[in-house]
């Protein structure tokens, strides 16, 4: 890895967070001036540009031919989302489960983690899937505007209060905001390529695949708005959307960054081998630990979340173990799985027994 490309792949997340947020602040100030009502900015205009940074990597890394980087971005940004920043949120306070989160958010997520595994078994993510796939993230915002508008009226005032028309219109005129969202666009795309092409110099560098650096380096970097946001939210006590951060980003990921790698890509998005025999179903049997955790109500306690953090960091060790040619991790990537189906089952016992002790006491 040469100087240049070092000090530009250092630079390109940087740039990608940066395009993220002017991006967000212009569109969601273009939005407010045509009338768009700021609960619907907030959950679509803003929602989208947390998970930007992943879209972005993953649309560059699928046009240029990086199939690995490009699947997995996602599958790594999803594993560490739950794991990871579900997990530090948790540690921090204790998160109890809004009720739309039990009864929509998480299985709608399940059931689009499920429906990506199934696209992935004959070896490709195509462009037709791909359309799908966006057609998904259409069908989930629009329900997700309907149902909000069905809100609580506090919740209702607190997006007024975030994303009102007067208070969007002090961020500058229309001139300064067209630039914003075009300044965004260009920091998304020359932080994408910067990122991409120094992750694979990285992973020449350290004899590691494409996947691996994909799934960690690369899927951490673009995740850092969504550890940014929900770390913040759980230490002011927002559970809500601590745990709603990380359930939309996920969604957000497969329907939104996945959709448009595999229509921008020519044949799709290649899914290898290795990905299929852990990388994604590693992805789903997470995803599935989110059903107990919400169960009834459930809360995500504080040792519950450092279980998570801890999950992850034996994900960490099984990708640096097969990064190693010196050792065989297919072992460990089965003893990891098998262990994850374990958690499923630790976490399913606590809210059973606080859902018919519930029950009981009714």
């Amino acid at each position: 890895m040469d100087l240049l490309t070092l000090v530009l792949f250092l630079l390109g997340l940087p740039a990608l967070i940066a395009g993220a947020e002017l991006l967000v602040a212009g569109a969601a100030g273009l939005a407010a001036r045509l009338g768009v009502t700021p609960l619907v900015i907030g959950l679509t205009v803003v929602a989208f540009g947390t998970s930007a940074p992943e879209l972005a990597v993953t649309a560059s890394a699928a046009v240029t031919g990086r199939a690995e980087i490009a699947l997995g971005n996602i599958v790594g940004s999803n594993i560490c989302n739950v794991l990871l920043i579900l997990g530090l949120a948790a540690v921090i306070t204790p998160l109890r489960i809004n009720v739309r989160l039990i009864r929509v958010d998480v299985p709608v997520m399940v059931l689009v983690t499920l429906v990506t595994w199934i696209m992935t078994l004959d070896g490709s993510v195509s462009r037709v899937e791909g359309g799908l796939l966006l057609l998904g993230i259409v069908a989930y915002t629009a329900l997700t505007v309907h149902l909000s508008r069905r809100t609580q009226q506090a919740e209702t005032v607190d997006f007024e209060k975030e994303f009102s028309r007067e208070r969007l219109s002090r961020r500058g005129g229309v001139a300064l905001q067209c630039l914003m969202v075009l300044g965004g666009l260009g920091l998304l795309v020359l932080g994408s390529q910067w990122l991409v092409d120094g992750a694979v110099a990285l992973a020449r560098l350290l004899g590691a695949s494409e996947l691996i650096i994909g799934m960690t380096i690369v899927a951490v970097g673009t995740s850092l708005p969504e550890i940014a946001t929900t770390v913040l939210a759980a230490i002011r006590g927002e559970r809500d959307i601590a745990v709603g951060n990380v359930v939309g980003s996920n969604l957000f990921n497969l329907l939104a960054a996945l959709g448009v790698g595999a229509v921008a890509a020519k044949g799709g998005v290649p899914v290898s081998a290795e990905a299929l025999d852990f990388d994604v179903p590693m992805m789903v049997a997470v995803a599935i630990v989110c059903v107990p955790l919400v169960l009834a109500g459930a809360m995500v306690t504080r040792w519950q979340g450092a279980l998570l953090v801890l999950y992850y960091a034996a994900f960490l060790l099984v990708q640096a173990a097969s990064a190693s040619p010196e050792i065989a991790a297919s072992s460990y990537r089965s003893g990891l799985l098998w262990a994850t189906a374990a958690l499923i089952v630790v976490a399913t016992g606590p809210c059973l027994w606080r859902r018919r002790a519930a029950s009981v006491g009714a």
